[in-house]
């Protein structure tokens, strides 16, 4: 059974982006690179809230047109438009973007039999907003947070104080050179 993970980046105070939603703090080296490329290894499916849908969708189809384009970004860029996709969203209408599934209600009954299906993780990449109501109905069973050294005292918070208890335990976490954390836990 595949399981749906929750992977986002995270200042010290538990945001995942600033007040505007951008990620500048991020501590993003060669080593978090690395880390990420594995986190990509594990995904049958990247899952995404609206906002992060738009962003996505935005960026890498220009990548794979973009002459200048090449190695590691190219690979992702390639990657990223052939993978299924999966966009949660009461307001789309539709997700145009090579291979998305739009789904916009049932959303535990259509994220379990998601689960069912062979192959990979089902990745959820950010969306905070998304990460919260999944959290809520219970159905996120990982969760890869990389924890960067920065307090940003305001912006997207990635937990809400309205979110019910989890318990969770830790199955790897490392330190990198850079002073981020990669935490990985799984739900009891």
């Amino acid at each position: 059974m595949r399981k749906l993970v929750l992977f986002a980046h995270m200042s010290l105070d538990g945001f995942a982006g600033d007040k505007n939603g951008g990620l500048d703090f991020l501590t993003y080296d060669e080593e978090l690179q690395r880390y990420a490329d594995e986190v990509v290894k594990t995904v049958g499916a990247p899952v995404y809230g609206k906002t992060t849908y738009h962003l996505m969708e935005g960026y890498w189809p220009g990548v794979l047109n973009d002459p200048n384009a090449k190695g590691h970004t190219l690979e992702h860029a390639k990657w990223v438009q052939q993978i299924p996709k999966i966009v949660f969203s009461t307001t789309l209408t539709s997700a145009d973007w090579h291979n998305t599934t739009l789904i916009k209600d049932n959303i535990a009954e259509e994220v379990n039999k998601l689960k069912q299906q062979p192959g990979k993780d089902l990745v959820i990449f950010g969306s905070p907003g998304l990460a919260k109501s999944l959290m809520k109905l219970g159905l996120i069973d990982e969760f890869k947070i990389t924890l960067h050294p920065v307090i940003l005292g305001e912006g997207i918070s990635l937990f809400d104080s309205h979110e019910p208890k989890i318990n969770l335990k830790l199955l790897e976490s490392k330190t990198m050179a850079s002073g981020v954390i990669t935490l990985h836990y799984t739900k009891l």
